[in-house]
């Protein structure tokens, strides 16, 4: 059986196609970016710098070690957690000190946000941070903490997919916690309603009256010459 054989071309196609494409583009109108008066339309899932949302830090350090430029710089300490129940044993934490990225030597990758476990680290569209000194692109931690303002909000899930598991779990412990709160309420609210039972019958009088004190006695001696 016999191969398919390739269409055959004509000498110069090539070339017809290039210059079609300059033609085409010759007779469009040309669009200037009045850049900076009015801002670019950026897309959703633009990489301008990365935002840091502090409280979500562990110190894993896993953004730091997966960095392929290595322009991460974590420093923290340990700090000692007293035991939240008596018996129990104290606990240590890491602390951050220091979250510091270089973006002069940053590439955009994205891997510290993708290998951040607990959502520290985010892509926001703000680009305009350039500088005179390439050592005022070491942004720290302070200023990390400034771009989250500038983070667009998530994208709406899409209604026909699975809903994620964390979110199925965290419901049905909320689900669990409305229901226990709900039932001491309603226990509370009938106790509240029920009327208190009548305190001990009062002590019934003595049905044998009380003997009357004793007559004074006929035979007593009275004064001194009496018989």
């Amino acid at each position: 059986m016999s191969e398919s054989l390739p269409p055959r071309r004509f000498p110069g196609s090539g070339l017809a196609k290039g210059l079609a494409v300059t033609l085409r583009t010759m007779t469009r109108r040309t669009v200037t970016a009045q850049y900076p008066d009015v801002q670019p339309e950026l897309p959703p899932r633009t990489r301008g710098v990365i935002a840091l949302f502090e409280e979500n830090c562990t110190v894993c350090m896993l953004c730091a070690r997966e960095c392929p430029d290595w322009c991460i710089y974590i420093d923290s300490h340990k700090e000692t957690v007293p035991a939240a129940a008596p018996g129990g044993r104290e606990r240590s934490r890491n602390v951050l000190d220091r979250f510091a990225i270089d973006f002069s030597l940053c590439m955009y990758c994205g891997i510290c946000i993708e290998v951040c476990p607990f959502d520290a680290l985010f892509w926001s569209p703000e680009f305009e941070y350039a500088e005179t000194d390439i050592l005022e692109l070491t942004h720290e931690r302070d200023k990390l903490r400034e771009w989250m303002w500038t983070v667009p909000a998530p994208p709406a899930l899409d209604p026909a997919a699975e809903e994620p598991k964390e979110l199925a779990a965290a419901r049905k412990t909320a689900d669990k916690y409305a229901a226990e709160a709900e039932a001491e309420a309603q226990a509370a609210a009938a106790a509240a309603a029920t009327p208190e039972a009548p305190s001990a019958t009062p002590e019934a009088p003595s049905a044998t009256p009380e003997a009357p004190s004793a007559a004074p006695d006929d035979t007593a001696p009275g004064p001194e010459g009496t018989p």
